[in-house]
């Protein structure tokens, strides 16, 4: 089964106001790379990485038909990704596990989604 870990940092968390040049600190980023580096032990990692601050990106809204794009420092947010891990795993409890174990500060939040596959939408019959 695949499942994608969504780290959701403290910082991005209701709706504070964040330094448009944020970035985080190179010793929890050291924590994170040793956490990252014993992932493959349990599960096979298809992939990882942190994103960049949303002072750099866009989000496209949709309403009444209409697309909104709202550019860098400007967007808003109860809650922003800092980064993911993909994961093929044995089980949603295996990874929860791990995700215990990741070196999160205080008041960051990991959500952990299985992933939909093509098995999943095909039509029984």
């Amino acid at each position: 089964m695949k499942f994608m870990m969504l780290m959701i940092p403290a910082i991005y968390q209701g709706g504070k106001k964040v330094d448009p040049g944020f970035s985080p600190d190179p010793k929890k980023m050291e924590e994170m790379g040793r956490f990252n580096d014993n992932l493959p032990k349990g599960f096979k990692l298809e992939s990882l990485n942190g994103l960049h601050p949303v002072a750099t990106g866009a989000r496209v809204a949709f309403k009444n038909g209409k697309a909104t794009v709202t550019d860098g420092p400007y967007i808003e947010a109860k809650e922003v990704l800092g980064g993911y891990w993909l994961l093929d795993a044995p089980s949603k409890e295996e990874v929860v596990k791990w995700a215990q174990r990741c070196p999160a500060d205080p008041g960051d939040v990991i959500e952990i989604r299985q992933i939909f596959t093509e098995a999943d939408f095909a039509v029984k019959r």
